[in-house]
């Protein structure tokens, strides 16, 4: 039997929305919010925070959520978790990475993706996507898949470019990512890469190190909190969530 834990890392120091894991929706931080949410999947043995400050750990405590601390000096989150992941050593065959400033994330979609990686145990990574037809935002993270669902390519940009041809819809990258434990300690023993580092894509670096992505299209409209207007349009949405209710 196949053991998973979903791991959010999470930092106090975002730019673009100070102290953002801390802004509270209906009095619950962001990243209790996801990992509340997280703990409600029926396919994860486990679910830690992965916090650099004690701010956090601290907020952690208070709601009875697993947080464990770690470096500051992270380039990512994907190496944030994997920290983690060597102090828990060998225990869990699949490492899901649960971002922490998606409060709205779906414990289904979850279950679904280390379900699609249980079916796939030989694909290094898992991405998820969702449709959207909108792809200006360069917040949100487009994704190019062949025809049997491998991650081609990465970019903050409008991919497929429209030249000749509509597209009915673009592919967003949506914040679970489930890893082979050896495919996360290959990833964080490797050095930014080139890709990487222009387009500030972390999974960029998995491409170029030859590491193997597939993806399964979810439905649904979750969303990371990147800017203060994220935050507000989380905070309505909240009003009529569903699965808000299951964890208050």
């Amino acid at each position: 039997m196949k053991k998973s834990i979903g791991l959010i890392p999470t930092r106090i120091g975002s730019t673009r929305l100070p102290s953002k894991p801390l802004l509270e929706i209906n009095g619950i931080p962001l990243v209790i919010h996801t990992y509340k949410r997280a703990k409600l999947s029926k396919k994860l043995d486990d679910v830690i925070i992965c916090c650099d400050d004690k701010k956090i750990l601290n907020v952690a405590k208070k709601f009875k959520a697993k947080c464990m601390l770690t470096s500051k000096h992270h380039n990512n989150g994907t190496e944030r978790i994997t920290e983690v992941a060597h102090k828990l050593k060998d225990k869990y065959d699949f490492i899901v990475d649960i971002q922490g400033d998606e409060p709205l994330i779906s414990p289904d979609h979850i279950d679904r993706v280390v379900k699609f990686h249980e079916k796939n145990q030989y694909s290094d990574i898992i991405l998820p996507t969702l449709k959207i037809k909108l792809a200006e935002n360069q917040n949100l993270i487009k994704v190019v898949t062949d025809k049997k669902n491998n991650v081609l390519y990465l970019s903050r940009s409008k991919i497929p470019l429209e030249f000749k041809k509509k597209t009915p819809f673009y592919k967003k990258h949506l914040s679970i990512i489930s890893f082979r434990r050896e495919a996360l300690v290959k990833y964080s023993s490797s050095k930014k890469t080139n890709l990487e580092k222009i387009e500030d894509i972390e999974l960029l670096r998995a491409i170029e190190i030859g590491l193997k992505i597939k993806t399964i299209d979810l439905k649904g409209d979750s969303f990371s909190i990147d800017v203060y207007e994220d935050f507000l349009r989380a905070k309505d949405k909240f009003k009529s969530d569903k699965i808000f209710k299951k964890y208050i």
